[in-house]
């Protein structure tokens, strides 16, 4: 896709991710990812946001889904929020990351940006795995040149009144916490400006 076509096409943000932006234990109408959608729709926006996201799904689940994906909604931005459950199962790193490094080759082929989430897992997987882990999405991000957002949970998950019982996924009260966090950081890289 050139340039031209793409400064031509509305604004379209494909959400490729887990659990915790496919609104897990919640109502789709409730997630962040829709609570966004909403904002921007609010305030004037031509932006799409499409949400692909699929509780349990792992970096080899999002591969392999991900051609069709690109090929149907055509996006101009992709975000990824993958890797969560590879740590959880304990997966091989070098293969969570090989996955995510062809990713953000697809997409890139494809002619769209791509936003990089940062991921944690619980530290009871040892310091080593946690530190190779956490590692890969600063290797993700500099060898692709990619922006990396901090992990949206980073303060959430330590209020266990934002969090649902399992400890893991944030409740219907972080939803709107999230997407006004997340409506911040990609709107200073969306082509659009705040009107207020």
């Amino acid at each position: 896709m050139s340039s031209a076509s793409a400064e031509n096409k509305t604004t379209k943000l494909l959400i490729v991710g887990d659990s915790l932006s496919a609104a897990y234990g919640l109502l789709s109408s409730e997630g962040w990812v829709t609570l966004l959608e909403n904002k921007y729709k609010q305030s004037g926006f031509e932006i799409d946001v499409v949400n692909a996201a699929i509780s349990g799904d792992t970096t080899q689940g999002s591969l392999s889904r991900l051609p069709r994906l690109l090929e149907k909604h055509q996006p101009t931005h992709v975000f990824l929020e993958l890797g969560g459950n590879d740590g959880l199962r304990g997966q091989n790193i070098q293969d969570m990351r090989k996955n995510l490094a062809k990713m953000i080759t697809l997409i890139q082929q494809a002619g769209a940006q791509v936003f990089l989430q940062d991921m944690e897992i619980p530290s009871n997987y040892g310091s080593r795995y946690t530190q190779l882990f956490g590692d890969s999405y600063d290797i993700l991000a500099k060898d692709n040149d990619l922006i990396l957002f901090p992990f949206f949970l980073a303060d959430i998950a330590l209020d266990k009144s934002l969090m649902q019982n399992d400890g893991i996924h944030p409740n219907k009260a972080a939803q709107p916490i999230i997407a006004d966090l997340m409506y911040k950081r990609l709107s200073a890289y969306l082509p659009a400006e705040p009107q207020n």
